[in-house]
């Protein structure tokens, strides 16, 4: 899994969600040490003030923490605590437009139900 420098997002949030995806993917469980500033900024070849700048990202939400000495590790929760985020972000990015688009359409809740349902089986 490697984080996607070619979206219109800063490098820094490239790390961040990259790093939420290592989380929820369980590559890092909970407890567990993630790679430190130096190591993701010569893997992917930034500056480590970029790398940092993208872990305190995840520190700050309470997604990681810092061991002193150690590194930074996979705060207990961090994965429930994404997926609710991730959930909520995926209603309000999809579910939101896609059931105004329905009613606009005049498709019923029950039809709506049967095309996903029919997508799910694709």
């Amino acid at each position: 899994m490697q984080p996607n420098f070619d979206s219109q997002k800063p490098i820094f949030f490239s790390i961040a969600e990259w790093l939420e995806d290592t989380v929820l993917a369980e590559i890092y469980k909970e407890e567990t040490q993630v790679p430190s500033i130096t190591e993701i900024s010569m893997q992917y070849n930034i500056n480590p003030a970029t790398a940092l700048k993208g872990v305190n990202i995840l520190v700050e939400s309470g997604l990681l923490y810092k061991k002193r000495g150690l590194g930074m590790f996979v705060a207990p929760g961090a994965r429930a605590k994404l997926l609710a985020r991730r959930q909520q972000q995926f209603f309000e990015d999809y579910i939101g437009p896609l059931i105004r688009e329905a009613r606009r359409l005049e498709i019923s809740a029950a039809d709506l139900h049967t095309m996903i349902e029919r997508g799910y089986e694709n």
